[in-house]
């Protein structure tokens, strides 16, 4: 048993230039999790970015899309976390990952950022790297000076559809993730 999910993050950077690249893949997922549970995202300049809550196993739980580009994501899961009391336990952030090919989710909990930008300042700013991420594969460029033009250049429609039903397979083992069985929703993730 670990612990409950009391905030889902979902990384990325704001604005229609950047809605369809890769580095957008957990905005993606949590605009997904807003959809199943029927939550409307709205915009909160105390939280800088993008809120909602949904109501799933007896407790409700907040979503948020920082507007403050990847970079400086931990800005709003600091702001929020602070007003809210949210321990760093209770926080799913979903990101997108080099290390993974598209079409692969998932899950841990702990360790570092990987040289993503997003996770380095939310590990800073939280002081701590504790919580839950779902990382979502959009593949490594092959050379380490193509990964900016990579993460930020429009996706391929081909792995597009990798990464959604990426997270059409997380939304699946969400539920475990969110009551706290995070081992049972792993086992079923990775096994896809």
């Amino acid at each position: 048993m670990s612990a409950r999910v009391d905030l889902i993050v979902g990384l990325g950077n704001p604005g229609p230039e950047y809605e369809n690249t890769r580095h957008n893949a957990g905005f993606w997922f949590i605009d997904e999790v807003a959809a199943k549970y029927s939550a409307v995202f709205r915009t909160d300049k105390k939280f800088h970015g993008q809120v909602a809550k949904i109501y799933a196993h007896g407790h409700d739980i907040w979503l948020l899309k920082p507007d403050t580009f990847m970079n400086n994501s931990g800005q709003a899961v600091q702001a929020l976390t602070h007003f809210y009391r949210i321990e760093l336990a209770h926080i799913l952030v979903a990101h997108d990952e080099l290390d993974l090919e598209p079409g692969i989710a998932r899950l841990k909990t702990g360790g570092g950022h990987g040289g993503h930008n997003g996770l380095r300042d939310i590990i800073s700013r939280m002081g701590g790297n504790g919580f839950m991420r779902l990382r979502l594969g959009i593949g490594h460029p092959g050379d380490r000076k193509k990964v900016t033009g990579h993460v930020l250049k429009k996706v391929s429609s081909d792995d597009r559809i990798a990464i959604e039903r990426a997270i059409d397979n997380a939304i699946q083992v969400l539920p475990d993730v969110l009551s706290g069985e995070m081992n049972r929703a792993m086992n079923k993730l990775h096994s896809q």
